[in-house]
């Protein structure tokens, strides 16, 4: 919710969506990039994990990279998505946080017609979790053949996760500021059990399970306590033009994106084509790849940094006019 002073004075980043990450001045807005980017700077190599292991098997040489973040992008954090949001009670909307989730998404939300949704979107969970069983129940133990939990897994697990604490109420009095109390009932038990769908049911435990198995490798700063992390991002050297997009398999197209005035140094908005949409980011363009654009912000924060973002799920528009009143 706004004002996000850490992202908007720092980095004079007025995009409303999370998680950002920052390595060194560079920050990254979306999962989707995000994965990527720790999976390029971070690599196997070098002794880090993956969210993308080997398979095992027949298929232990299947390159199934784009199968997996085209199922979290494009099937749990589209339609899946909408479906648990969907079961969030309605106390959730009478409160602030109802208000300004209006403005996000760009339209006003009506709590009582909403509470009359739950059972549809239950009942399209239900369908969801139809087409998904089948793969679970001839022993396969995670969504794709990985010797090893893979992205897929991790996308699915939090969407399900998610979705059964919300809709029983689970952190919202924190999610709306103490709008709304941590009170509700099961409501995705009605279909998400083991009786039902007992082989995803086994798969979301197992997971669960190795997940909680995992060292615990966060550390929590305290932003207002300290400006050590500030002066550290600041003495970070911006990435040169080389390595500053992370790797596709193809190159940027040599005349669509000059076609439609993408062009390097001229100043673009870039917002999510779903929900956010009347925030953009204003800049100047850097790069711009055919997965990913990277920009400077026109206004300037604390920070001299870069912003990039995936085009997948965002649209890209010049900005007519550079000044003040330009338009997009």
């Amino acid at each position: 919710m706004l004002p996000r002073p850490l992202l908007t004075t720092t980095f004079a980043l007025p995009y409303r969506k999370i998680p950002i990450l920052a390595i060194g001045r560079e920050i990254y807005c979306d999962t989707s990039l995000i994965i990527e980017a720790l999976e390029h700077f971070f690599p196997v190599k070098d002794g880090w994990g993956s969210v993308y292991p080997a398979c095992e098997g027949l298929g232990s040489s299947w390159t199934y990279k784009g199968i997996a973040r085209g199922f979290a992008s494009f099937w749990v954090d589209r339609p899946l998505f909408r479906v648990t949001t969907g079961l969030i009670p309605p106390s959730v909307w009478r409160s602030d946080f109802g208000t300004d989730r209006s403005q996000l998404i760009g339209h006003k939300l009506d709590p009582e017609k909403l509470a009359k949704k739950i059972p549809l979107n239950l009942s399209n969970l239900d369908l969801h979790l139809s087409l998904l069983e089948p793969s679970f129940r001839d022993s396969t133990k995670w969504v794709l053949p990985t010797k090893t939990p893979s992205l897929a897994d991790i996308s699915l697990y939090y969407q399900l996760r998610w979705g059964m604490d919300i809709s029983a109420g689970k952190g919202i009095y924190n999610l709306t500021g103490g709008g709304a109390k941590d009170e509700g009932e099961d409501v995705m038990g009605a279909v998400f059990n083991e009786q039902r769908f007992p082989g995803l049911w086994g798969w979301f435990h197992r997971l669960e399970a190795f997940l909680n198995d995992l060292p615990d490798r966060e550390t929590t700063i305290d932003p207002d306590a300290s400006s050590e992390w500030k002066e550290a991002l600041r003495a970070t050297p911006l990435l040169g033009d080389g390595g500053l997009l992370v790797p596709a398999a193809a190159g940027q197209h040599p005349t669509l994106d000059s076609q439609r005035g993408l062009v390097e140094g001229k100043v673009v908005s870039v917002a999510p084509d779903d929900t956010g949409r009347d925030d953009p980011t204003v800049g100047r363009l850097v790069g711009l790849g055919v997965e990913e654009v990277v920009i400077s912000p026109v206004e300037r924060g604390e920070l001299d940094v870069r912003i990039h973002f995936p085009r997948l799920g965002f649209v890209v528009r010049r900005v007519e006019g550079e000044g003040e009143g330009a338009k997009l």
